[in-house]
């Protein structure tokens, strides 16, 4: 038995892959690590992995994740002499109609976006790659050759071998108990064996990693689904270099072992399991074949493979795994509990993850930061109502029943739906609002006239939201729009210490008198945007603080880490407390006079400033900015003085063409005008000057990130955003490769269309190791493939709609 060590730099808690990992790179890094786990490695849902690893994901960031990944498989064994059961047999993905060749070829061109080589075939070509196949209806298929497979247990074994040889301790057969937290901070684990005395505890525990975090108040929103597979006796045909095969359109995925084939896949119907919670002892354990819920897919996978009729089952698995809300996993440092980090809620692909995010994982414990970029499974992303069991898991069956459906551009979630309703909720429903759903919160994407469903029908071309989207944007930009933006995340920073704490935080002025409205990015020690806000001061001692709807957690975990202990400065979330409607247009300003009395000319009211006015009797703070690029105001009131202040707005703006205007229309108004949006062009990874944002950065006084800035200042700039424009008729939706005279230079993060100027409008990264200059841009020709096929561009570094910014300002 091994002893306990009393003490660590910090203990990973669970012995399946990812704690493994996490202890194999924990221990790379020179950190004292000791894992600890209740039975034996793998003895949780390891060991029943089916074992394929695929690497393209829609961020590129976690796509380069899971390629660390295959890397590190490729040359484990020969580092620990621990078998792995790796192989790199490429993977296979078919399309058996129009739709899902056009989501596989848009899938082939973000690979291609991302460095990896992902190759369009016949079904020909795909039948010589696996021959038992029918492929009858299938139209064609996309090839990896760099994915493959491993055996879950094996994998394992020898990252805990490698563990151990870099200085690990690895202790089974001991449950850990608790944690140690006094005053707010990890000082130990507790286990059936003695307290270990650490700074840092890492939750690996996979399904049981839930109910452990919320003892000490940490929401980490994962349940646990039965999933099934089989794996069959020996078939004649079946090679050991056949590639992994997954079949969307018949929910499944095949891969090879030992002669036979491991087939599995994904129900419409999904089953919980321990919904009163795990059982006392569960490990090694499987559940009961369920062969009726299996077999809808079974008759699916005979139409793919027939020899699967004949073929002997070896055996039949039915295992718990950990799924999420959003099919993401859970990665990072709990925003409630600092020194506590989190990784578990694999959704049935922890093997492929495992490597990349353990040490992902390892490096956020070791160095207090991940190594680039991960908010797609970045802890933070949840907020309130992840926080309600029963609402996680709707929302989770939900997306585990989505996992081989089309994943359709701008598509929304239907479960657990409505939870977080404005004031205006009904008044715009009644309207012909249709909704889409972030963090909880409903939020009307557009507004459906005479005639029109109103609700979304999905395409690979024009959704059918289009036209109403396109009367909205022509409302904000010749007469005036009403938004309802309750939705933003908001806070109150207060006490006489604030200006100096967010000083130290915000690489923005925030030094202006009271009234003063500063936009700001909030930057890492490397230079990166960790947040994009905007920040009214209201008093000497007081700022409101607004940032984008799905960042509220992780915004306000950035802001209150940044705060200096001895600070007399308090930070407090008031997003419930105020409703927000965002005025935007030529004619705002003639509509809000009618409801006021306050002066709302340039001279007293100016582009960038905060007042509080009075509206029917409510009181608001009004922010004269905009993030549609006209003349406007964000109007944030009582959330109970919402709709006397709506229906105040709609009365005077009637004579003046207002209109009820939703998301969509915001981001096709952003992109005209070249705005950023956090999680798309900036974050982690991409600097002000990267970005165009310098201008909003100071340059004397001290901010967390300027040394870094101020070093990138002397330096090629080496990667820019532009905007770029193609024919109306092209479809740009993000992650489409940018070509220069041929060569790849870049790819899209967001795209769209613009109203306005009547074209498609992307914005993306230009990336040139001698540095992206304007005569390099305008030496060059441009190109984007979208879908497979290569259309001519424009590029640009300003905005394409009103250049000079005078709008908002008039």
């Amino acid at each position: 038995m091994t002893d306990l060590p009393g003490a660590a730099g910090a203990v990973v808690i669970g012995g399946g892959i990812v704690g493994c990992s996490t202890a194999y790179h924990l221990a790379k890094l020179g950190v004292d690590v000791v894992l600890v786990e209740a039975h034996k490695l793998t003895s949780g849902s390891t060991f029943h992995a089916a074992g394929l690893v695929g690497q393209l994901r829609s961020s590129a960031n976690i796509t380069e994740l899971l390629g660390y990944s295959v890397d590190l498989y490729q040359r484990l064994e020969a580092e620990t002499g621990q078998a792995t059961g790796w192989k790199r047999n490429g993977g296979l993905r078919l399309a058996c109609n129009a739709e899902r060749w056009t989501e596989v070829r848009r899938q082939a061109v973000t690979a291609q976006s991302f460095g990896l080589d992902m190759q369009l075939l016949t079904p020909a070509e795909a039948r010589d790659l696996w021959p038992l196949m029918d492929v009858s209806d299938v139209v064609g298929a996309a090839f990896l050759p760099t994915d493959g497979q491993a055996n879950p247990s094996d994998i394992t074994l020898s990252l805990a071998k490698g563990a151990r040889k870099a200085g690990a301790v690895i202790v089974e057969d001991c449950a850990v108990t608790g944690l140690v937290i006094e005053n707010g901070v990890v000082r130990g684990v507790e286990t059936a064996r003695g307290t270990i005395e650490t700074p840092r505890a890492v939750l690996c525990c996979g399904q049981w990693t839930r109910d452990f975090a919320a003892r000490y108040g940490v929401s980490v929103p994962l349940v646990s689904m039965q999933h099934q597979y089989l794996v069959t006796e020996p078939i004649s045909g079946v090679t050991s270099d056949l590639p992994t095969l997954r079949d969307p359109d018949r929910l499944t995925y095949w891969k090879e072992e030992v002669g036979g084939l491991v087939m599995g896949g994904y129900e419409p119907n999904p089953k919980n399991w321990a919904v009163d919670g795990i059982p006392e002892g569960f490990h090694f354990t499987l559940l009961d074949n369920d062969v009726d819920h299996f077999e809808p897919i079974m008759e699916l996978a005979l139409g793919r493979v027939p020899a699967l009729e004949t073929a002997g089952i070896k055996t039949m698995v039915n295992g718990p795994e950990s799924f999420t809300p959003d099919g993401n996993f859970i990665l990072g440092e709990a925003p409630e509990q600092p020194g506590l980090f989190v990784g578990a809620g694999f959704n049935a692909f922890g093997i492929a993850s495992g490597g990349g995010a353990g040490m992902a994982l390892a490096e956020w414990v070791a160095k207090g930061a991940p190594p680039f970029d991960l908010w797609p499974v970045d802890i933070r992303r949840f907020g309130q109502p992840h926080r309600d069991v029963s609402w996680v898991r709707a929302r989770t069956a939900e997306a585990y029943a989505k996992h081989y459906t089309m994943a359709w551009p701008s598509e929304e979630h239907d479960s657990a739906r409505p939870c977080r309703r404005s004031a205006l909720y009904a008044h715009l429903k009644a309207r012909g609002a249709v909704f889409g759903e972030k963090l909880g919160w409903e939020r009307p994407n557009w507004l459906a006239g005479a005639g029109e469903v109103a609700h979304d029908v999905y395409t690979w071309g024009r959704g059918n939201w289009v036209d109403a989207v396109a009367r909205e944007h022509r409302a904000c930009r010749e007469a005036a729009a009403l938004f309802d933006q309750s939705s933003f995340a908001k806070c109150l920073l207060t006490g006489p210490d604030a200006e100096a704490a967010l000083s130290r935080i915000a690489a923005g002025d925030v030094s202006g008198p009271p009234g003063t409205l500063t936009y700001t990015q909030m930057l890492n020690d490397a230079g990166g945007i960790e947040a994009d806000v905007t920040c009214a001061r209201l008093s000497p001692s007081e700022y409101y603080i607004v940032t984008g709807t799905g960042f509220a957690t992780r915004d306000f975990d950035w802001i209150r880490r940044g705060i200096p202990a001895d600070a007399r400065a308090t930070l407090v979330d008031v997003t419930s407390a105020n409703a927000v409607l965002s005025l935007m247009g030529p004619k705002a300003r003639d509509i809000l006079s009618a409801v006021t009395t306050a002066d709302l000319s340039n001279e007293a009211f100016p582009f960038g400033t905060a007042r509080r006015i009075a509206i029917a009797g409510a009181p608001v703070l009004a922010l004269r900015m905009s993030y549609a690029g006209e003349l406007g105001w964000e109007l944030h009131l009582p959330t109970e003085c919402a709709v006397t202040v709506y229906e105040a707005l709609h009365e005077a703006g009637a004579p003046h063409g207002l209109a009820d205007a939703g998301y969509r229309a915001i981001e096709t108004l952003r992109l005209e005008k070249g705005y950023r949006a956090w999680g798309a062009e900036i974050g982690p990874d991409r600097t002000p000057l990267e970005a165009g944002l310098d201008w909003a950065c100071r340059k004397t006084t001290p901010f967390r990130g300027r040394e870094a800035l101020e070093a990138a200042r002397g330096r090629p700039v080496t990667r820019r955003l532009a905007t770029f424009t193609a024919a109306p008729d092209v479809i740009l939706l993000g992650r489409e490769t940018i070509f220069r005279d041929g060569e790849r230079v870049g790819y899209l993060a967001s795209g769209g269309f613009g109203h306005t100027i009547g074209r498609a409008i992307g914005m993306g990264y230009l990336v040139n190791p001698g540095g992206v200059t304007a005569d390099w841009i305008r030496n060059g020709s441009y190109a984007l493939d979208v879908a497979g096929e290569r259309v001519p561009c424009d590029v640009t570094f300003k905005p394409l709609y009103d250049p000079s910014n005078s709008r908002p300002k008039t």
